[in-house]
């Protein structure tokens, strides 16, 4: 039975429910059980509470990972084990998940998915099922994280798209992912992001219009997280599959294996991030020939982004790896048609080479890339940032570069080390370190750190050269 609280002193509305799991998760373990409701340091309970209450709150903008529970500080949920299946029991719950009483459809089957993910993986890691010391077993538990979410879909032609960008965007680049998504979905795309607001949640938008105009059904748009993003990420209502990965490499490596063809639109330093995660990949000697499309395409208003990003990888990594990568300025249709066209040579040089269309093995992902990067304060003053080292390996440093500053912005624990220790110090070549701060420079001018209309942006570090700090922020 249902309880429907109302807000008080300031605090949401909430409800109180048992439901039944949407499909896909029928029975537990009693031991899957009992871990999920363990609140002890070693417990699943405290990552379920977190995941599922992001996406109990769909829709919710937020950068700070703490508001959720600021919002819902008496939220719980317990998985109850019972003689039919188990049931799912939600208190103080956020009220926008609710209609007349009822769970949301969508909602319910988002949760289910949240308790699969954290349970599988648990039990995997518990039971040594994943071999995480070294590339090829990182590479298989990212298969079997995908393939027990039901993501992966044989016997279907090339024709995922894997849509980039910032979840803090203007009016004009938002209107504009929805244009491109549009464009892709009435050429028989699908599209899987970051499963939150802005660029990750425009291309599903404007795809799933074009796709009920070609009357097309069985259409995906996969949203892939991670449960240090999610708080501050909460999946956009249109996602109807959602994965978990375990870290945000395991994410990353789970986009490139998925993908054949990636969009990017503007963002910030998360969008940064995952362009150098792939131009690292792509620019191993051992995945020449490897055909990859990838596209970096906005408004006319942006252009003067995408100029930013290609100066900063030529600069960084050498003129040849523009390359690896298209600029397409306000133009969707364009977009999609170079998308296609490139997902045209995926597909046939996946049948030369007897490689599945559903998750690209042939792709060399090297180790450093798939290791987890905690970025503590020492470990981001470790990163070799200079341009003696091959091209691929300074693309890796400078990738956990831009993941640790996602981390002292948005993530729990890099805020926390944040405020208990100030920035992060990041230091390297001072031509290389000049064009980064440049670049983050702007992205804060262009407020891509945190929403327009927020409270001014604090850095959450000191870029230097050989030492000494750069020009301060403007």
């Amino acid at each position: 039975m249902n309880d429907i609280q109302a807000g008080r002193a300031g605090k949401p509305a909430t409800v109180s429910a048992r439901i039944s799991p949407a499909g896909g998760l029928d029975i537990l373990s009693r031991n899957e059980v009992a871990r999920l409701r363990d609140a002890s340091g070693s417990g699943l309970h405290a990552l379920l509470r977190r995941c599922a209450l992001a996406v109990l709150t769909s829709g919710n903008i937020s950068d700070d990972p703490r508001s959720m529970f600021e919002q819902y500080p008496d939220f719980d949920i317990q998985v109850l084990q019972q003689d039919r299946g188990i049931k799912i029991e939600l208190s103080h719950a956020p009220a926008q998940a609710f209609v007349d009483g009822q769970i949301i459809r969508g909602i319910n089957e988002l949760l289910v998915a949240v308790v699969r993910d954290i349970v599988y993986v648990s039990t995997q890691l518990e039971q040594g099922g994943f071999d995480l010391d070294d590339t090829v077993g990182i590479t298989h538990a990212v298969f079997e994280i995908l393939r027990n979410a039901r993501i992966l879909k044989p016997h279907v032609d090339p024709n995922l798209v894997v849509c980039w960008g910032g979840h803090s965007i203007s009016r004009d680049e938002y209107e504009y992912t929805k244009s491109v998504g549009y464009q892709l979905g009435l050429r028989g795309m699908d599209i899987c992001t970051g499963c939150g607001p802005g660029a990750m949640k425009g291309p599903m938008k404007g795809a799933t219009i074009a796709h009920a105009k070609q009357r097309r059904r069985n259409n995906r748009y996969i949203g892939i997280t991670e449960p240090g993003i999610i708080a501050a990420e909460s999946p956009n209502p249109i996602v109807n599959q959602l994965v978990i990965m375990p870290d945000i490499e395991k994410r990353l490596e789970a986009f490139v294996r998925m993908a054949h063809g990636i969009v990017v639109f503007p963002g910030g330093v998360g969008t940064a991030e995952e362009i150098l995660y792939l131009l690292g990949i792509l620019l191993h000697p051992d995945n020449a020939g490897i055909p990859f499309p990838l596209i970096f395409t906005g408004p006319k208003q942006s252009a003067a982004y995408f100029e930013q990003i290609d100066r900063f990888l030529k600069l960084a990594l050498g003129e040849e790896v523009a390359q690896h990568y298209q600029i397409i300025v306000d133009d969707p249709a364009a977009v999609a048609r170079a998308m296609v066209k490139g997902v045209d040579k995926v597909r046939n040089h996946r049948l030369d080479t007897k490689d599945a269309f559903f998750f690209n093995w042939a792709l060399d992902i090297p180790f450093a890339f798939q290791l987890p990067f905690r970025p503590t304060h020492e470990a981001m003053r470790g990163l070799a940032l200079h341009r003696a080292r091959p091209r691929h390996e300074l693309a890796a440093d400078l990738r956990r570069a831009f993941s640790g500053i996602v981390a002292g912005n948005v993530k729990e624990e890099g805020v926390r080390a944040i405020e208990q220790h100030g920035p992060f110090d990041i230091d390297g070549e001072p031509e290389i370190m000049r064009a980064l701060d440049a670049l983050l420079q702007a992205f804060v001018t262009q407020q891509r750190m945190k929403l327009p209309g927020g409270t001014a942006y604090v850095p959450c570090y000191r870029v230097r050269a050989a030492g000494k700090e750069t020009a301060p922020l403007a």
